[in-house]
């Protein structure tokens, strides 16, 4: 399996199926992705997570919570808020658990709160991460390091901050960085089950906007 960061809150994940996460409107200031998609997954219906339409080819759509099989992929859908007040704010937000190849990556969407045993359990294990550290709009820095801590992956990929393509009242990187200093830089993240690490690494991704 192979993981790209296509800015924001979008990923290509490459398994046995092209799989893109929260694709944004070309209004955010980040390039469109290029790249066809056989499965979308949409968290939450806000323009900068929904934009399936700009996504090339016929992708089939999992915007709702439960099991979703698809030829060796299932993804699962978890209910979760968007605030700390239930939904009140922002409305609802759904946790997304990609299952391929023997490896479950976690997409947590805009979460916007911490998480307690319930939804811990629900999620169940996880080897890659994929968490928004921006805060306003979502979690930041520190409690996307409280969330981490909780799930143990060995990968944690950051999400959702601030960068020269946004013009939103979100924090930068580095203040999720600061937890882990000894984080690593990459163009791609491929993950393989049974050759994880010993300890979580935090990998930054660099952005492929070429995909």
């Amino acid at each position: 399996m192979k993981i790209y960061w296509l800015g924001h809150a979008c990923f290509l994940i490459e398994t046995s199926k092209k799989i893109l996460t929260d694709p944004f409107d070309k209004q955010l200031g980040y390039p469109e992705p290029k790249t066809a998609a056989d499965l979308v997954t949409i968290s939450h219906q806000h323009f900068d997570h929904n934009a399936v339409g700009g996504v090339p080819g016929k992708p089939q759509v999992v915007k709702e919570a439960g099991e979703h099989s698809f030829d060796g992929v299932k993804i699962t859908g978890i209910r979760s808020f968007h605030d700390k007040a239930g939904g009140a704010q922002r409305g609802e937000n759904l946790i997304f658990v990609i299952e391929a190849e023997g490896v479950r990556v976690c997409h947590l969407g805009d979460l916007g709160h911490t998480l307690d045993r319930n939804l811990v359990k629900q999620i169940g294990k996880v080897d890659v991460l994929l968490v928004p550290v921006g805060g306003f709009y979502t979690i930041g820095a520190a409690e996307a390091k409280e969330v981490a801590d909780r799930l143990n992956p060995p990968y944690v990929v950051p999400m959702h901050y601030k960068t020269p393509y946004l013009n939103l009242p979100i924090a930068p990187l580095e203040e999720f960085l600061k937890y882990y200093p000894s984080y690593k830089k990459q163009t791609e993240l491929e993950v393989l089950a049974g050759k994880m690490p010993e300890k979580t690494q935090v990998i930054v991704l660099e952005l492929a906007s070429k995909r």
